[in-house]
């Protein structure tokens, strides 16, 4: 057998041998674990490898981090109020020798940073959830985020799947929803940059409105207007094609960046042209991320 199959073998005995109790936990909060297959749909949306740390908010059994760091050799931070739990997480990891880097604390999960993670995973209600959005949203862009069951109210996820899970009886019966968001940099407001095309400078005054990672706004070039159409900050990449009035037609630019604070730096493709030139916009006035009724301003990092 090998050390993978064993591995996936003994996690799960681990798991389901552990007593009726913990599964109701002893804290103030029915404790409800995420079904394994969940559990592992969560890690395979958000591609979770070697290289990433991963924090489960509210980790009860520890079965989420513990997953991680047996299948795919993560870290991973567990946060819990109960005591209990945590303490059978503890001695899970113990007995498969992944202590080390399965570690579980107690804390309040909007007490705990998480700016150090790569990964977020949560098994939170709707309202808990959206309590928890800001935070989130100022994380580092890129930051992948994955839930079990409940969603992010107005923030639409980037993914999502629907599971068949016969032995699930709490929730929708029978069936896992698991969701998958990316944090996007933050860049609404007016940019600028100067392209050089056919031996001539344009200008191109970019007005971003954000709501999460959805874009849309406004874009003139060389002070004449053009359609912006929407488009998702995917992280900290940006990716839109316009069509910019040229003589008695239009000319499609793509442009594709990166953004570093105030600054996206990438390429610009202009149909016709032999190939794409390097594209520089520049942050001229910073806006603010729509959230409903709450704004995050964000200062891009």
């Amino acid at each position: 057998m090998s050390t993978k199959r064993w591995l996936l073998s003994a996690l799960l005995l681990a798991l389901t041998a552990l007593p009726a109790a913990a599964q109701d936990g002893k804290g103030d909060v029915i404790y409800v674990p995420t079904p394994q297959v969940a559990v592992n749909e969560m890690l395979r949306m958000a591609k979770i490898s070697a290289s990433d740390y991963l924090i489960d908010l509210g980790s009860g059994d520890g079965r989420i981090v513990i997953t991680a760091v047996t299948q795919f050799g993560a870290r991973g931070l567990g946060v819990d109020l109960d005591t209990y739990l945590l303490k059978q997480a503890r001695d899970t990891a113990k007995r498969l020798g992944v202590a080390d880097r399965a570690q579980f604390i107690e804390q309040n999960l909007f007490e705990t940073d998480l700016s150090g993670a790569t990964v977020i995973s949560t098994y939170l209600l709707p309202e808990m959830n959206e309590k928890l959005r800001p935070k989130l949203l100022q994380l580092r862009p890129g930051t992948r985020i994955v839930a079990h069951d409940y969603s992010m109210g107005e923030w639409f996820p980037d993914e999502q799947q629907t599971l068949l899970v016969p032995e699930k009886t709490v929730g929708d019966s029978g069936k896992s929803y698991v969701f998958y968001w990316m944090v996007p940099a933050k860049i609404a407001g007016r940019w600028e940059s100067l392209v050089f095309a056919g031996g001539r400078g344009v200008i191109f005054e970019f007005d971003f409105d954000q709501s999460f990672q959805k874009v849309s706004g406004d874009l003139k070039a060389d002070g004449k207007p053009a359609r912006l159409p929407l488009f998702n900050v995917r992280g900290d990449q940006v990716s839109f094609e316009v069509e910019v009035p040229q003589g008695s037609g239009v000319v499609k630019h793509r442009f594709q960046g990166t953004v570093r604070q105030d600054t996206i730096e990438g390429t610009v493709t202009i149909a016709g042209a032999p190939k794409p030139l390097p594209w520089t916009a520049r942050l001229k006035e910073r806006g603010q991320m729509r959230i409903s009724a709450l704004d995050v301003s964000g200062d891009g990092r």
